[in-house]
C-alpha cells in the first residue's frame, strides 16, 4: 500500500546524532512534509509546543528529560497543545516491563531499535489509519490500552461505555 505523507508533520526527539539523522532521512524518504528535531525531552517539549506536530517519535533514554518524562508532559500538562498526539516510543530494550511502562505512561506505539524503514512506516501508517480512543482516569491520560476485542468474552463490562 502506498501512502502520501506530504502533509504530515513529525517531531523526532533523539539524543544520538547518527540515529536522529537516520530517522529524519527515513522520514524524508517516506515523503513526510515537515520533520522537526530535538536532542532531549526538554527541547522536545518546547519544539512540540511551538511546532504542534502530527506525530512525535521519541527515544527513551535521554538527559536531562527522557522520553517517558516527555510523554508524561505531553499527556499531562494543561499547557500541552495536543494531549492526544500519537507518540511512538523508541528504545533498544524490548522487555515486556519496558513496553508496559511506556504504554502506562501514554505512549501510543513502541518501536524497538534497530528498526527498518518498513517498521517505521508501518508504525506511522498504523497511528494514522487506526487512531486509538483516549481514556482519562485518575492517574492516567492516554490511548486506550485495549487493543483487541476478545470474541466470546462473557465477563463483566470493562468500561461503562462498552456495548451490551
Amino acid at each position: 500500500m502506498s501512502y502520501n505523507f506530504g502533509r504530515l508533520s513529525v517531531l523526532v526527539v533523539e539524543d544520538t546524532v547518527p540515529m536522529r539523522k537516520l530517522i529524519c532521512s527515513v522520514l524524508e524518504t517516506m515523503g513526510v512534509g515537515s520533520v522537526h528535531t530535538a536532542e532531549n525531552g526538554q527541547q522536545g517539549y518546547e519544539r512540540f509546543c511551538k511546532e504542534r506536530p502530527d506525530i512525535v517519535i521519541t527515544d527513551w533514554h535521554m538527559e536531562p528529560v527522557n522520553g517517558l518524562e516527555l510523554v508524561e508532559k505531553i499527556r499531562g500538562n494543561s499547557d500541552s497543545p495536543n494531549r492526544t498526539v500519537p507518540i511512538v516510543m523508541m528504545t533498544g530494550y524490548s522487555s515486556m516491563p519496558r513496553v508496559s511502562s511506556a504504554r502506562d505512561r501514554g505512549a501510543t506505539e513502541f518501536l524497538v531499535k534497530p528498526f527498518s524503514a518498513s517498521d517505521l512506516t508501518k508504525r506511522i501508517a498504523h497511528v494514522i489509519n487506526k487512531p486509538r480512543d483516549f481514556v482519562e482516569l485518575e492517574g492516567y491520560f492516554g490511548p486506550d490500552r485495549r487493543r483487541r476485542a476478545i470474541e466470546n468474552y462473557s465477563g463483566p463490562l470493562r468500561r461503562a461505555t462498552d456495548l451490551i
